[in-house]
């Protein structure tokens, strides 16, 4: 009996080995082939488009952050005013640098001073150019939201008297010829790349070429009425300081998209490496500058100017961006310390010259952008402070007379200035026609 169990034991497991040796065949005839991993190239292809999409957006995001600090920093009667100007100046940014801004700034620079005239266009639909590492239209996206951002810099020094399509007729001009012109010599591979000159995400291409057309037009504009009288500067406080406040930290928060996607590449350790150091350089130099502004009010006021303390942060940040890879963590404090201290002397040196900068743009975004340029072969050995003068000095003048002509003509011709009634009626209610708060101002008599 044992012996026949023991029979029927051994043929059974003969047959149940056979079973599973041909259901192991079938299995590995039936399985699947290996997944296929994209190519190095194409890896590098997707982050490097996907940093320069996230980057773009927090750039984008950036336009709410100017509108917000804007809409804080004027009078009640004109905050609908500077929100209309705002949404509507990134708009025509959006158009015109693909109608012509893009292909000024880099198709065709070649080492000279200005690109092509022409839309751009983008890769066809499932296009794939590993040729240039990214695609195209998100470069595109990423390079416009720039652009929008230095007509966002004009629009606040010259708020509560400028009307409105006046200004709007400057932003198609600054945003389709000027900046693109401007950008073409530095990233567009031009004459001043050529010989040297060094702005990593654009101190002086952005934000001082946005502080020229803005010095320029506070000059041609005036005043607002009752600023400057026989007894000194009269204070004229905004609307908002939780708004204002709001918009610094949507700045600082866009600003990482700002410095850190400009490194231009996520598809290697070292790329991203060096992106999160952006980060860490951006946020110190921000810091810093708050701080000094804090400290140095506090020192020469006797109390702490909060709008002292929002620009310090955007000084900061402004002074950080030509050079936020290089720098060590002290040499990042540093810059956007004086950043800081910039902005404490600058904005009354202003007053004292009867230069009305509403929301303090012009120390923020034209001198803490000089400051930032300057500064850069402390940290970044291949830049020369004598190729960063002459890179400054040319954005200077070029972007400060041409945005003086435009400003000019445009004065001549249909007038840029509120009237004086206006003024003082407020822009919401003469040129806009809805109030920001209407249970507050003219709008509260009616209701």
């Amino acid at each position: 009996m044992k012996t026949t169990l023991k029979l029927v034991g051994t043929a059974s497991l003969a047959l149940l080995a056979a079973a599973g040796t041909a259901f192991a065949q079938d299995t590995a005839a039936a399985a699947p082939e290996a997944p296929q991993f994209a190519l190095a190239s194409e890896t590098a292809y997707i982050f490097n488009t996907l940093l320069f999409l996230i980057g773009g957006f927090l750039v984008m995001w950036m336009a709410a952050g100017f509108a917000m600090l804007e809409a804080g920093m004027v009078r009640a009667k004109n905050v609908s005013m500077q929100c209309l100007k705002n949404i509507t100046l990134y708009s025509i940014a959006g158009l015109m640098f693909w109608i012509t801004g893009y292909n000024l700034m880099y198709t065709g620079v070649d080492g000279g001073y200005l690109g092509s005239f022409g839309p751009y266009a983008f890769d066809a639909v499932g296009g794939n150019a590993l040729d240039t590492g990214y695609s195209t239209a998100s470069d595109w996206y990423f390079q416009m939201v720039f652009c929008a951002t230095t007509a966002s810099i004009v629009s606040g020094t010259l708020a509560e008297r400028i009307k409105l399509w006046p200004f709007l007729i400057f932003t198609v001009v600054l945003t389709g010829f000027i900046y693109p012109i401007a950008g073409s010599w530095k990233w567009g591979a031009g004459w001043l790349d050529g010989m040297g000159f060094s702005d990593f995400a654009g101190s002086t291409l952005v934000h001082s070429v946005g502080g020229w057309a803005a010095l320029a037009g506070a000059l041609v504009l005036g005043a607002r009425n009752g600023k400057y009288t026989a007894n000194g500067v009269h204070p004229m406080p905004g609307s908002s300081m939780p708004l204002a406040t709001l918009g610094t930290f949507i700045l600082w928060l866009g600003w990482f998209g700002f410095n850190g996607a400009s490194q231009l590449a996520m598809g290697t350790i070292a790329d991203v490496t060096d992106v999160s150091r952006i980060f860490a350089n951006t946020n110190m130099a921000a810091a810093a500058g708050v701080v000094v502004a804090v400290i140095l009010t506090q020192v020469l006021y006797k109390k702490v100017d909060v709008t002292m303390a929002l620009n310090g942060a955007l000084a900061g940040l402004v002074s950080i961006t030509a050079e936020p890879l290089a720098p060590s963590v002290w040499q990042a404090v540093f810059v956007g310390a004086v950043g800081g201290v910039i902005v404490v002397f600058t904005v009354p040196l202003l007053d004292k010259l009867k230069i009305d900068d509403v929301v303090g743009a012009i120390p923020v975004h034209l001198v803490a952008g000089i400051w930032g340029t300057l500064i850069v072969p402390l940290s970044n050995s291949d830049a020369s402070y004598s190729v960063q003068i002459i890179g400054i000095v040319a954005y200077g003048v070029f972007a400060f007379v041409i945005s003086l002509v435009v400003w000019l003509i445009l004065k001549s011709t249909i007038g840029i200035r509120a009237s004086a009634e206006e003024e003082a009626l407020g822009l919401d209610k003469a040129e806009v026609g809805i109030e920001a708060y209407p249970e507050f101002g003219q709008g509260s008599q009616r209701v």
